[in-house]
């Protein structure tokens, strides 16, 4: 008997791709790049709430340190710019975004080639190559800038907050998954010795 040609799909299914294989069109890298977008905008918000807190309090100026990071297109003014404005502090604030998102996306990918690790395991791992990245490869003008505004310690806490929002997001999951198990004991645990007393009340009240 002739055998009919199989689909594309089907062949594919009847020989599997072996172990460690994953397809770069596969769906679950459409979510990478959702979650990267979560994870980076809280990793840029937190982040950016470190370095404007520390500029006031080391340069008395709120945006300072964001202001710095616009040096991208402004150069070196940028980071004496010390007042709020669309020039400094909004582009400041979009280029530090779009950095936190990219670096969000290594984050995310990780997590999808290698989920049993950590997250802060995988965020400070992406916090501490940011960092060599910014300071150590790419050219000063394109670097965060907001050393001088925010200091040695304060870059520190600006990297490990920024640690800290690429994680929170699946440490809050994880919570979320952990504790839920230990509700449903703990409803078990008052439910069946009430089940079992009135499975006792029924027995009593056959019995003539």
């Amino acid at each position: 008997m002739t055998r009919l040609p199989q689909p594309a799909r089907d062949r594919a299914a009847d020989h599997p791709a072996p172990p460690g294989h994953h397809d770069p069109q596969a769906p679950g890298w459409r979510a990478v790049l959702l979650r990267a977008l979560g994870s980076g905008a809280v990793a840029s918000i937190i982040s950016t709430l470190v370095v404007s807190a520390r500029s006031r309090w080391r340069s008395g100026s709120v945006p300072a340190g964001t202001n710095a990071a616009s040096q991208w297109v402004w150069d070196w003014p940028a980071r004496h710019a010390s007042g709020w404005s669309a020039r400094h502090t909004l582009l400041g604030y979009a280029i530090h975004h779009a950095s936190s998102l990219l670096w969000a996306g290594g984050y995310e990918a990780w997590g999808h080639r290698r989920p049993a690790d950590p997250p802060l395991l995988r965020a400070a791992g992406i916090a501490a190559l940011a960092y060599v990245v910014d300071y150590h490869v790419v050219p000063r003008r394109l670097s965060p800038g907001f050393e001088n505004r925010i200091g040695a310690s304060g870059v520190a806490a600006a990297y490990a907050g920024f640690a800290l929002g690429l994680a929170l997001c699946d440490l809050v999951k994880a919570r979320r998954h952990g504790s839920a198990p230990a509700h449903a004991q703990r409803r078990a645990e008052l439910v069946q010795p009430r089940q079992h007393a009135q499975r006792q009340r029924r027995q009593q009240q056959r019995q003539p």
